[in-house]
């Protein structure tokens, strides 16, 4: 695509941001909504809508390539991001699910689930290359020192070179003799043959019968060949079976991803010359423009200072830097109006200071006594219609998405770039920029001469005054200095440092070392395979749970884990996700998620799992000390990801005698931990489970803010897999293989359980023979039967968990039964109106 296109691109989705806008931010605020359904639908257009502005933001952010149009690009999109992040979190409280059935959101808006993927903007990774790449380099040099250290240790079991030659040596001559052997034995029978036809008498043919006949054989294979490709031609023609893929380089895709890449050399080359025309910009401007500048700044200053004296007889009081300087004083239109407030400042300020204290001091009460009574009166059933149902949410990100709009619509809509062809940076908006910067550092240096010049002016005409005003403020001064040295005192001895000579990088290589900080392999989050649940709507409509689809988990996943963490801006304003469960049979992909997190936003995985710090750091001060460490190192290197593998076992209701892993041993640091967290603090725990039935959930339920289930795959789901494996590991779909018969055959077997099947069958040998003897779907029979499948009975132990002890699961069960008091409705306002209106006849008694 050209400039140009992602231009229009850009244009298409602020004209869609303007329209929402003005359905979010109407003139009059909107009354709440008494239909939760209606609620639900609303939230939810808003919720696909901005799903759709994103998708465009991001692909113009990741190709526009002039240096300015990113930056507003940015701005917009982390708010954009952050906005559908808050409208998620909407959704689950209506809806009490952390995946939503949205189908037919989609078919009015005519979209394909497709549209609903959320793509993780690239930027997470590729803004931090080269951070990621020393990380890299580093990890590396340690696992590899590591390595060579135990290479050292297993040095005596290497054998020799003259014994491995001499063994090279006997297996060759084996060989060899076996081949000999082979060919001895083939002439042997040849010969055979030849007498025992001799003894029959068998004529021999005559060549051109001979001659004939081989003609026939050959020419009927020729002919079964021709109509055989014939065949697959017009099945390809009429599109019954994929076509051969063309070799990679020549494909649209592979010249797409070319073009991508050339762009992105070419934004780091503009934005290099854009941040060297800032610098030179700026030089000039100081050196041409500054002097004028000042010397304009100081009439103007001098010019107030006269006017004051002869408004009032006295010069005025220059204001601090704190206060504006002198931009305040260019605020204020009319110098006799400055002078009585400076009067009215210095003469009876601290008398209405104290008769407005004693005045708010009567209404503070007043007003109290009032909110009581009134609460009282809500207690009784006299709830109010308009203060009842669903009104969304203050938004944190909508100001920030109105202030880039509004940049847009003022810079660049109507901006001529008829002649930017290769969109390098205006010259003409750095000047603005620049120009402002400039003057604020001059108008500093000149309020600091100015300041003094009043000075002198003050000494020259009062100098009694102006000294006793000098010597109280400087007694104010010191005494505010003190509280604030020991404020900041009382702040340091809070955070202790328990290794404050050790550096970051020496903290990190003992974690590698112990194997707590592991390096995940490279998966992405389109790596988990699945398919979108078309039934889900349906099943609602039922009363019946649908199954989560793969396309949720990815979703709930990207919305939890990877977009918060990815972006610092977005991780500081939007609701502070801390932990997340991920949870589900074995196999279903758990530990690829975390992986995918890690991948996609460039995180640290630190492993606390109970088998990995089995033994290390003992005692409750070793424990200690490694949380420290972890959390000292990764908030140094964040975004961190803290994984605990079997996370069940940290609350385990009994632990076995025997067992001497100590699993409970983070019990109670964790939930001391995460409270430690603040939101600039990129770190997300992530824990999976199998087994979460074995465990107390009051713990585990309360660690983990979010609660994912990943289900087994459904038959949409299985034919992705295997398509898709099949071919990953070097296998060819043929006619032969029937995938439909493939996916109902594996019917309850997980994901992890599809691809060790297909392995095992697709070996070296089997591979070698795939041109003569195409795969079929019996071969996949014997390894699946050896393998075991997750039953229903198992899957519905895992939605039972999730519906009764979850607190999302428990709210739900409420809701449906229609008792949602303690979820925010009616209910809930009327008993704590019956509570304050108890407060507020206690206060009429007394």
């Amino acid at each position: 695509m050209s400039h140009t296109s992602y231009n229009k691109q850009w244009l298409m989705a602020q004209q869609e941001i303007s329209d929402l806008l003005v359905e979010e931010c109407p003139p009059e605020p909107p009354k709440p909504e008494q239909d939760k359904t209606v609620a639900f639908q609303n939230v939810a257009t808003l919720y696909v809508k901005y799903i759709q502005i994103f998708r465009r933001l991001e692909q113009c952010y990741d190709q526009v390539v002039h240096p300015q149009k990113r930056m507003l690009l940015r701005h917009l999109l982390d708010g954009v991001t952050g906005r559908v992040l808050e409208l998620k979190n909407e959704l689950v409280g209506l809806d009490f699910h952390e995946v939503h059935v949205l189908d037919d959101i989609l078919m009015d808006m005519k979209l394909t689930p497709a549209d609903l993927e959320m793509p993780i903007p690239k930027y997470y990774t590729l803004e931090r290359a080269k951070v990621l790449k020393e990380r890299e380099k580093m990890l590396s040099s340690i696992l590899a020192r590591i390595g060579a250290g135990e290479a050292k240790e297993s040095d005596e079991y290497k054998m020799s070179i003259p014994d491995a030659i001499q063994l090279v040596q006997v297996h060759e001559r084996a060989r060899q003799g076996r081949l000999r052997a082979k060919f001895m034995r083939e002439i042997r029978q040849q010969e055979e043959k030849e007498n025992e036809a001799a003894a029959r008498g068998v004529p021999t043919l005559d060549p051109e019968v001979a001659a004939i006949k081989v003609q026939k054989v050959w020419k009927g294979f020729a002919a079964r060949k021709r109509v055989r490709k014939e065949r697959e031609e017009e099945m390809m023609f009429i599109h019954m079976v994929p076509a051969p893929a063309p070799p990679y380089k020549n494909t649209a895709k592979y010249a797409s991803l070319k073009n991508e890449d050339k762009r992105r050399t070419t934004q780091e080359t503009n934005e290099q010359e854009y941040q060297n025309a800032r610098i030179s910009v700026k030089q000039k401007i100081r050196e041409v423009e500054g002097p004028d500048m000042k010397e304009t700044l100081q009439e103007s200053i001098r010019e107030w200072f006269i006017e004051t004296r002869d408004a009032t007889g006295k010069f005025p009081d220059f204001p601090e830097e704190d206060e504006g300087g002198s931009l305040k004083i260019f605020q204020e239109k009319d110098p006799a109006e400055l002078a009585k407030e400076l009067e009215e400042k210095e003469e009876g300020g601290d008398k209405k200071k104290g008769k407005k204290g004693k005045k708010s001091g009567k209404k503070d009460k007043k007003d109290k006594k009032g909110k009581k009574g009134k609460k009282g009166k809500k207690g009784k059933g006299d709830d109010d219609e308009e203060e009842s149902g669903f009104k969304m949410a203050e938004s944190k990100f909508l100001p920030n998405v109105k202030e880039a709009s509004s940049d847009f619509d003022t810079v660049w809509k109507t901006r001529d770039e008829s002649l930017n062809f290769s969109q390098k940076h205006d010259l003409e908006l750095i000047k603005e920029e620049k120009r402002k910067e400039v003057e604020e550092e001059i108008r500093v240096q000149v309020d600091e001469l100015m300041r003094q010049e009043l000075k002198n002016l003050k000494m020259a005409v009062d100098k009694d005054k102006g000294k006793k005003g000098k010597k109280k403020s400087g007694k104010k001064k010191g005494k505010k200095g003190k509280k604030g040295k020991k404020s900041g005192k009382k702040k340091g001895k809070k955070e202790k440092d328990l290794t404050p000579d050790r550096s970051i990088e020496s903290l990190y290589e003992e974690l590698v070392e112990q194997g707590i900080i592991v390096r995940p392999p490279k998966v992405l989050i389109k790596d988990f395979l699945g398919e979108f649940n078309y039934s889900g709507a349906v099943l609602r409509q039922r009363n019946v749970e649908p199954q989560v689809s793969a396309h949720d988990v990815r979703r709930a996943i990207t919305e939890y884990c990877i977009l918060p963490m990815g972006s610092q801006r977005v991780h500081e304003m939007a609701a502070h996700v801390k932990s997340v469960l991920i949870m589900g049979p074995e196999g279903v992909g758990k530990r690829l998620l975390v992986n995918a997190i890690c991948t996609e936003t460039g995180a640290n995985l630190f492993d606390l799992s109970a088998e990995t710090i089995a033994g290390k750091y003992p005692g409750k001060s070793g424990l200690t000390m490694l949380i420290h460490m972890v959390m000292k190192v990764g908030k140094a290197l964040q975004p961190s990801v803290i994984f605990i593998n079997d996370a069940e076992n940290t609350f385990l209701k009994k632990v076995p005698k025997k067992d001497e892993l100590d699993p409970k041993r983070l019990k109670k640091d964790l939930p001391k931990t995460l409270k430690g967290w603040k939101p600039e603090d990129r770190l997300l725990l992530v824990g999976t489970t199998n087994k979460p039935q074995d465990s107390d959930h009051k713990g585990l339920c309360g660690l983990y803010q979010k609660i994912i289930l990943v289900a087994r795959p459904d038959y949409g789901s299985r034919q992705i897999l295997f398509r898709v494996l099949i071919d990953k590991y070097g296998g060819t779909i043929t006619n032969a293989l029937n995938i439909s018969d493939l996916a109902r055959i594996s019917d309850g077997f997980t994901g992890g359980l599809i691809e060790a099947a297909i392995k095992s069958v697709l070996t070296d040998r089997r591979l070698s023979q795939m041109s003569k003897k195409p795969i079929t779907a019996s071969e996949f029979l014997n390894p699946l039967s050896v393998r075991s499948q997750v039953f229903e009975s198992d899957e519905k132990e895992f939605a039972e968990f999730f519906s009764k002890k979850t607190p999302l699961g428990k709210k739900r069960a409420k809701a449906m039964k229609g008792d949602d008091e303690d979820d925010g409705g009616k209910g809930g306002k009327g008993k704590k109106g019956k509570k304050s209106g108890k407060k507020g006849k206690k206060g009429k008694k007394k």
